[in-house]
């Protein structure tokens, strides 16, 4: 076996033997169980070199494995160490099953309570029973004790989201949700998500990257009072005062007296298993309340936008309409030689999205894959890996920007130069992946459809000629919080969480060839009420919120029906009557060719 010397692998492992333990679980997760996360938490990245947002890996004294979806078996390939791990496809064939496999009578897998749900818990310690070994909680991280370079924790200012952009006071929330609480029969519900208690206190902050949010706990309470645990110096006057007396803002370290006090009331309380640590629950119990395994409270109501977050969207979607027109004017002009590179195309959008009003940074790292590049789903450009975008290939941009009255996320597959020998091809793919695109945006179905009904009007498509892509079809999208936003999403994997009228999603398939080009064509949608005539029952359907024209020298006509062609000049006559007022008279040029009928050839 190779010598694990000087690598963190090794350090871990040294770390197992003098904990006394065969095995430790590293997720991407921080102590909210979000999908993004502060470097101060990114142990995984530390242990592996992965750098996407989902994985988990468990290492033992004598072979180590990474696990994550069809979205990076392509990155984690070339971001990780074979030699070290083996790379498995967490969804075909899941942690536990290998756990089963190389656990052995009597070994502790330890894991860390505050990175795992309940719920992922009792996967894990089922799958160690059924091997004879036994899941050991650890509180005192393993890698915290041997990351030595480990970066400080975020500690932003905290700041008010005004009701402006809101639509809603944040008492009226409290009420509104502590009502929730108590009709459930609880006294109070535990908050991990820092999205959560942003919309619940209409506060914002800038811990993270690419979500404006502040990394807190909370306590809500049936009377709508709530306690909020961060440390109380990155909360100003003017911000306590908006919040009032019915929020305190304490300290981290009276989260535990909180939870005793609760305990000693002998109170019910609501802790959503797959969103709020593990060691919640324990510490709940240990303390005698009663814990009530439900749903975050606040994830439906803050995923059903009001209308002033809807209008919101509206106007935010319209300037980053404009400023994707100006950029890929702007790019058909720049990579006519091939001199531009990745990294500077998705550069220069930052540029154009920076000068629209209630711009504050993008909504996650720009994917900008060109050629091969585009085939890895959720590529990210860096020093290493870019690339000069060549004529003849696709260049695949996936982007969004954070406004404070609203988040967008579009992706667009632009054809570089001339045609390539293989366009034929191309076209057809991308021709049917329009095709699935079109199938969601005009969906029109039944109150009670969830998002895994609808994954598969996007495949049809790909699945008529034996093709498919491995990720969901759109994600739910927040209002100047985090571009995946839960409960819902479009995806046969997914929760069969109902859709609403007011929820934003994206709608998203794909297409990827390996080592060769990847398609995807992204919009935001808008759930809202459908009029049928006739109809039985109440029906919803989707309005587009994304004001950006598809590529139509990719899109073979002789492929659509009538109704598929006529929806896609429909689309681009009103992105031509939104975007042209608002752009440059050469972007509008460019925006008229680029937004012409289809016709029939």
């Amino acid at each position: 076996m190779k010598p694990f010397v000087n690598t963190p692998v090794a350090a871990l492992r040294a770390e197992l033997s003098r904990r006394g333990l065969d095995g430790f679980v590293v997720p991407r997760a921080d102590s909210h169980l979000g999908e993004y996360i502060p470097p101060s938490a990114d142990r995984l990245r530390w242990l592996t070199g992965f750098t996407g947002s989902a994985g988990l890996a468990v290492v033992l004294a004598d072979r180590a494995a990474f696990f994550t979806d069809g979205r990076y078996q392509l990155q984690a390939a070339a971001e990780i160490d074979q030699s070290l791990f083996t790379l498995r496809h967490s969804v075909e064939a899941p942690v536990e099953d290998w756990l089963r496999e190389v656990l052995r009578a009597g070994m502790r897998l330890g894991y860390d309570p505050w990175l795992h749900g309940e719920e992922g818990v009792a996967k894990l310690a089922a799958a160690a029973e059924s091997a004879g070994a036994v899941l050991v909680p650890v509180e005192d991280n393993l890698i915290d004790r041997v990351w030595t370079d480990r970066p400080a924790p975020p500690a932003s200012p905290v700041v008010l989201h005004p009701v402006r952009f809101a639509g809603e006071e944040a008492a009226a929330k409290r009420e509104r949700i502590g009502a929730a609480i108590g009709k459930a029969g609880a006294a109070a519900a535990v908050l991990a998500s820092p999205e959560s208690i942003a919309w619940l206190l209409n506060i914002r902050a800038s811990d993270l990257p690419y979500t404006p949010v502040a990394l807190a706990h909370a306590l809500v309470h049936a009377d709508g009072r709530v306690a909020l645990f961060l440390a109380p110096d990155r909360v100003g006057a003017e911000v306590r005062a908006a919040l009032g007396e019915a929020v305190t803002v304490e300290p981290v370290e009276r989260l535990r007296p909180a939870l005793a006090d609760l305990g000693a009331a002998k109170a019910r309380v609501l802790v959503d298993p797959r969103t709020v640590p593990a060691w919640f629950a324990a510490t709940l119990r240990a303390a005698g309340a009663t814990v009530v395994a439900a749903d975050d409270p606040v994830a439906l109501p803050k995923a059903v936008k009001n209308e002033t977050e809807q209008e919101g969207a509206r106007a935010a979607h319209r300037r980053d309409g404009a400023a994707l027109a100006r950029f890929l004017a702007w790019f058909e002009r720049a990579a006519e030689g091939g001199g531009l590179t990745e990294r500077a195309a998705g550069e220069a959008l930052l540029r154009f999205r920076a000068s629209g009003e209630h711009f504050v940074g993008e909504s996650f790292p720009a994917i900008t894959g060109s050629g091969p590049n585009g085939a890895i789903i959720h590529y990210r450009a860096t020093a290493a890996t870019d690339r000069r975008i060549s004529p003849g290939e696709l260049f695949l941009i996936d982007s969004g920007g954070q406004y404070r009255d609203g988040t967008t996320d579009v992706t667009r597959t632009v054809l570089v130069g001339p045609s390539p020998p293989d366009r034929n091809e191309i076209a057809d793919r991308f021709t049917r992946v329009l095709k699935g695109h079109i199938a969601i945006a005009t969906a029109r179905f039944p109150k009670g459809v969830a998002g895994p009904h609808l994954d598969a009007f996007a495949r049809r498509a790909l699945w008529d000629v034996g093709l498919d892509y491995d990720h969901g079809t759109g994600h739910g999208v927040g209002s100047f919080l985090s571009v995946h936003e839960g409960p819902v999403s479009l995806s046969r994997a997914a929760r069969p969480v109902p859709l609403a009228p007011g929820m934003i999603l994206s709608n998203e398939p794909g297409f990827y060839a390996p080592g060769r080009f990847g398609i995807r064509l992204e919009n935001l949608v808008l759930v809202r009420e459908e009029a049928i005539e006739g109809a039985a029952r109440p029906f919803l359907g989707f309005e587009t919120l994304t004001l950006v024209p598809f590529d139509r020298s990719l899109i073979l006509p002789a492929l659509l029906a009538d109704s598929e062609r006529a929806w896609i000049d429909a689309y681009h006559a009103r992105v031509q009557r939104e975007i042209a007022p608002l752009v440059e008279p050469e972007v509008g040029d460019w925006l008229a060719r680029a937004c012409a009928p289809l016709g029939r050839a």
